[in-house]
């Protein structure tokens, strides 16, 4: 017997059970009084899970990442706990790798950790086929389930996101508008985060009549030497391109150097936007053009919204910040009209 099943068995939200046993005044008489019958009726105890009942808690949060190495889940996970401790939070960090058992295990430590909610950091998290997300679903009957930058949809899941798939449409907008033709687009995966940047570009190539080309859409690992290599590769095999549009600094970089192996100058011959502003993005010469997904403001907006769960707020499941894009020296300045 959980919160869900009291509010399933009420007909209100999850917050609404929450606001009832927390005292919160926003609570018409009559639904406060149906909750506590339904309650009392099931035999229903709170517990340390029910959240935003301003019960005993242990004032700790999980946090999951996949790749802690990853200069965008880094950033998250410092943001994340900053945000959390100015809350007086604490948090327990655990980073999975991209296998789905190991994700489900330290899932389940976290909840034998008795924390308060569990945040999942990045896309990676929601699976593709729906039956792999049934232990996520499953557990926010009991907790919050918080992701940064990952969409599932359910009871007590709450998602912040950034606008990925309008920040490709303007990246590649420009460089459309600025004379490039051929735009080769690189990515790493075929998380939420990845499909909505993909659907982007083409949103892009859509928009100014330019046909798509499946020759001009490759996966790559996200690692510098492995997106100069394809870019060699493809180069060699005849491909021809005037631009370079990544779901991730590390691919840019990648073509900057795959320029530089060739003698292409940047941005004349050959345009180059990267994704989430990262240091990466500013080591390189010439400095990467790149899209800002706001990691701090994903993170901050987050946190927030778990707080906002926590006292019984009504707050929306899905959050969404819009990103910028950051003009550096491998785009052309100039637009062609």
């Amino acid at each position: 017997m959980n919160i869900y099943d009291v509010s399933k068995h009420a007909g209100v939200s999850i917050a609404t059970v929450s606001r009832v046993l927390n005292g919160n005044p926003n609570v018409s008489e009559k639904t406060r009084e149906k909750v506590l019958k339904v309650m009392d009726d099931l035999g229903y105890t709170p517990n340390v899970f029910a959240r935003g009942l301003g019960l005993d808690t242990m004032h700790t949060v999980g946090i999951m990442c996949s790749d802690s190495s990853d200069p965008y889940l880094a950033g998250a996970i410092y943001y994340l706990e900053r945000s959390l401790r100015s809350h007086g939070y604490d948090s327990i960090l655990c980073c999975t790798g991209y296998d789905l058992e190991v994700k489900q295990k330290y899932f389940s430590l976290l909840r034998s950790k008795r924390v308060d909610a569990i945040i999942l950091a990045g896309s990676k998290f929601v699976e593709m086929r729906p039956r792999d997300n049934a232990y996520l679903l499953e557990a926010a009957a009991d907790l919050p389930i918080m992701l940064v930058n990952g969409w599932l949809e359910g009871d007590n899941i709450y998602s912040t996101l950034c606008d990925d798939r309008e920040a490709v449409r303007q990246a590649v907008s420009l460089l459309i508008r600025t004379g490039c033709q051929n735009i080769l687009y690189l990515y790493s995966s075929h998380s939420y985060s990845g499909l909505s940047k993909q659907a982007g570009y083409k949103d892009a190539l859509e928009a100014a009549g330019i046909p798509l080309r499946q020759e001009l859409i490759h996966q790559c690992s996200k690692d510098a030497e492995a997106s100069r290599d394809l870019l060699l590769s493809l180069a060699d095999q005849g491909l021809v391109f005037d631009a370079v549009m990544t779901s991730d600094d590390s691919l840019a970089v990648g073509a900057v150097k795959y320029a530089h192996a060739r003698g292409i100058s940047i941005p004349d011959k050959l345009s180059i936007i990267g994704y989430n502003n990262s240091l990466l993005a500013r080591c390189t010469d010439p400095e990467i053009t790149s899209v800002d997904s706001k990691v701090e403001a994903l993170c901050t907006a987050t946190v927030n919204t778990l707080m906002g769960v926590f006292s019984g707020e009504n707050v929306p499941s899905r959050t969404t910040i819009a990103s910028d894009l950051i003009i550096r020296s491998t785009t052309k300045r100039r637009f062609q009209t």
